[in-house]
């Protein structure tokens, strides 16, 4: 596939996501991309717009976040006081509209990548409201009677925490990919990304402890790759051999500088009564 999108030094993509990525842009249709938080979805959009030399324009989405706010925000309380205030400004009303992401991508020079990050942390009603902007790529502006309607058709690339189900309607529109959490092949190479100078026994052991915590039954939280790599860091920063890890790993189930891991006190007693039952066992 010609200038098509493929792992990076940066960026460890699997083929199952290449192909996914390809093919969304082929078809014209958003990328929905699913999976547990810190497996990197939304660097996925950054590494497809350096790949495509475009722009990346970014909605983070939030529990209260409108679809029409995508589109444009228009500032009626402001044009009200401006106008008693006798303001030249009131008499233009494209003073008090705020553009949008969607139009900003509608709009720009060169087909741009469009990541909407999150997607259910919103309304259940969110996806369905932006069902007809994203098919027919326009939409109306009531208060200048303008269409905005885009030249260049985006790259769309949508997330989800898979925290709640999206709506049949919305699916139906997209390319879907589900990231998988990466097996500890793919987990050397994207610490290797990070840290290429990485002693082998350092890399092995916190590749081993990081797994062990994620197979524990009755954790909580899970850590995610991206909670790996800063932990390494810290580990790396520490300059801490090997020996002395292993050492601290005998006394107690918890690594050093679990903080980076472990995220919440339910999951830190879990492993304080593991260690302490082990012992109890010896």
């Amino acid at each position: 596939m010609k200038n098509s999108f493929a792992s990076t030094d940066n960026y460890i993509a699997s083929e199952e996501l290449v192909e996914a990525v390809n093919s969304s842009v082929i078809l014209e249709k958003p990328l929905l991309v699913k999976g547990e938080p810190g497996t990197g979805k939304t660097k996925l959009a950054l590494e497809i717009a350096s790949k495509f030399k475009t722009k990346l324009i970014s909605w983070h989405v939030k529990s209260t976040t409108k679809a029409q706010q995508g589109l444009y925000e228009y500032d009626a309380v402001s044009r009200l006081r401006d106008s008693q205030l006798g303001d030249k400004k009131f008499n233009n009303v494209k003073n008090y509209i705020k553009k949008g992401v969607l139009w900003k991508a509608f709009v720009a020079e060169k087909k741009p990548v469009l990541l909407i990050d999150e997607i259910d942390k919103a309304d259940i009603e969110f996806p369905n409201d932006l069902l007809q902007e994203l098919d027919t790529m326009e939409f109306f502006v009531y208060e200048t009677g303008e269409i905005i309607k885009a030249e260049k058709r985006p790259i769309i690339i949508i997330t989800s925490n898979n925290e709640k189900d999206l709506p049949d309607a919305f699916l139906r529109r997209c390319f879907f990919h589900y990231i998988s959490f990466p097996d500890e092949k793919t987990l050397t190479e994207i610490v290797k990304v990070h840290y290429p100078d990485i002693k082998k026994n350092l890399l092995n052991y916190a590749l081993s402890s990081f797994l062990k915590i994620r197979e524990t039954p009755g954790v909580k939280k899970k850590p995610s790759t991206s909670e790996l790599i800063d932990w390494i860091k810290l580990l790396v920063a520490d300059d801490m051999e090997t020996s002395d890890l292993l050492r601290e790993d005998k006394s107690s189930l918890l690594p050093p500088l679990y903080g980076a891991l472990l995220k919440n006190e339910a999951d830190v007693e879990l492993f304080q009564k593991i260690a302490f039952m082990a012992r109890r066992e010896n």
